[in-house]
């Protein structure tokens, strides 16, 4: 398993940026694909974006194509977020994850404990 941890939330106006980091440890980071998930109140949890183990592929939602980017350091086991021009909407705990695979493939097996973002309008 591997171990995850988020960091880089908090309360930003509608319009704001903030980059969230996910640092790994345990298991090879390097070998497994990775993504970000939310989870806004009363609601299920959602995809936002992954990425392959490699960096050389990436997806996103729609809800946030063209202004979030997900990337990765493989050197530093870890793993961003840089969400730009935020909206109330994005008001949601973001959850890092591993995948078991290089590539974005099934479901997640191993998730962070979550790091919550207030988009105030």
């Amino acid at each position: 398993q591997v171990q995850l941890v988020e960091s880089g939330g908090g309360l930003v106006q509608a319009g704001g940026s903030l980059r969230l980091s996910c640092a790994a440890s345990g298991r090879t980071f390097s070998s497994s694909a990775m993504g970000w998930f939310r989870q806004a109140p009363g609601k299920e949890r959602e995809f936002v974006a992954a990425i392959n183990w490699s960096g050389g592929n990436t997806y996103y939602a729609d809800s946030v194509k063209g202004r979030f980017t997900i990337s990765r350091n493989n050197a530093k086991n870890t793993v961003y977020l840089q969400m730009n021009s935020l909206k109330p909407e994005d008001t949601a705990v973001y959850y890092c994850a591993a995948y078991r695979d290089l590539t974005v493939v099934g479901v997640p097996s191993s998730w962070g404990q979550g790091t919550q973002v207030t988009v105030s309008s």
